[in-house]
């Protein structure tokens, strides 16, 4: 299934639903951040909290077990763990033709941009981080908090070690904040496209971070999403070893639908131009046609640090 794109205006071609989903983003905007002001007693409630690791991988993975617990009366809280620096995602939008074919949403599926490729690509994290937050607003939780690491997971050695201990200091500092929160990673284990290939170093980075906070005893009740999944592995695969295979219900799995579509969302007005689409866009694709999210428990003998 292909993930419907939207410019703007809702392009020709896209089926009813599609226009109607494309419709729904096309009123919420960017400029959602911070609460949206939980009340009664959802606000008395300690919040989940879920960390992506980069912008995408809440619609990915998490939109699912995000709207389960919002049902749940749960207040959620969606964090942003890394910049999400991206050289790859820039070298693909200052060329054409897209490798993406007629799949891509840009008009005439031209783009040179012009965006800076090496370093902190700045026009990557901005547009990345508008299709964020256009997908937080889709998913209605109530708190985007963004960490605005610098994604040195794939540095040296130590500069991998340097950045889970600055995941676990902002951990440690929201779990101290909101006493009782169930805190929501990825399950960086996990977290390839394929098993004879290192993790993804960023993901690994944040269930490493979860790993020492519960080995110290300061995280209790902790969760894994494995995002990887829908790329790695095909549709009667994925639910080996999941502690919990979520059945994302229709009405819920519409929302979620409506988060993927944020990053396959032309429209430079706002600054969304499907940097998430370049990006991963099978995995993209999968969750969109797969109501299922996969939930693990921290295993037992789990082996922190980078890996291959």
């Amino acid at each position: 299934m292909t993930v419907p794109h939207h410019r703007g205006t809702a392009p020709t071609g896209l089926s009813r639903r599609s226009v109607l989903t494309a419709a729904g983003l096309t009123a919420a905007g960017v400029a959602f951040q911070g609460s949206l002001g939980a009340t009664g007693a959802s606000a008395a409630t300690a919040p989940a909290i879920f960390y992506s690791p980069h912008q995408d991988d809440e619609a990915i993975g998490m939109a699912g077990s995000i709207l389960e617990h919002k049902a749940a009366g749960r207040p959620v809280y969606l964090v942003l763990v890394s910049k999400g620096e991206n050289g790859g995602i820039a070298e693909y939008l200052n060329r054409t033709p897209c490798f993406l074919g007629d799949k891509c949403s840009a008009p005439g599926h031209y783009h040179e941009l012009g965006w800076q490729e090496k370093g902190a690509t700045p026009e990557v994290v901005s547009a990345r981080t508008s299709e964020f937050l256009l997908s937080a607003k889709a998913l209605g939780v109530d708190k985007v908090i963004n960490f605005k690491l610098s994604d040195t997971a794939y540095g040296t050695d130590s500069e991998y070690d340097a950045f889970v201990k600055q995941i676990m200091g902002k951990v440690r500092a929201l779990a101290q904040k909101y006493p009782g929160a169930s805190h929501k990673f990825t399950a960086g284990w996990l977290d390839t496209t394929n098993p004879a290939w290192p993790t993804n170093a960023t993901h690994k980075a944040c269930s490493d971070a979860a790993y020492w906070l519960i080995k110290n005893g300061e995280l209790k009740d902790v969760r894994f999403n494995h995002i990887y999944t829908y790329e790695a592995f095909s549709r009667d695969q994925r639910d080996r070893g999941a502690d919990y295979v979520l059945h994302i219900p229709s009405s819920h799995m519409a929302k979620k639908r409506a988060a993927i579509l944020a990053y396959n969302t032309w429209d430079p007005k706002r600054n969304l131009y499907t940097t998430g689409y370049h990006s991963v866009p099978t995995m993209l694709e999968e969750a969109y046609s797969d109501p299922r999210e996969f939930v693990y428990g921290l295993p037992s003998g789990y082996k922190p640090g980078r890996g291959k």
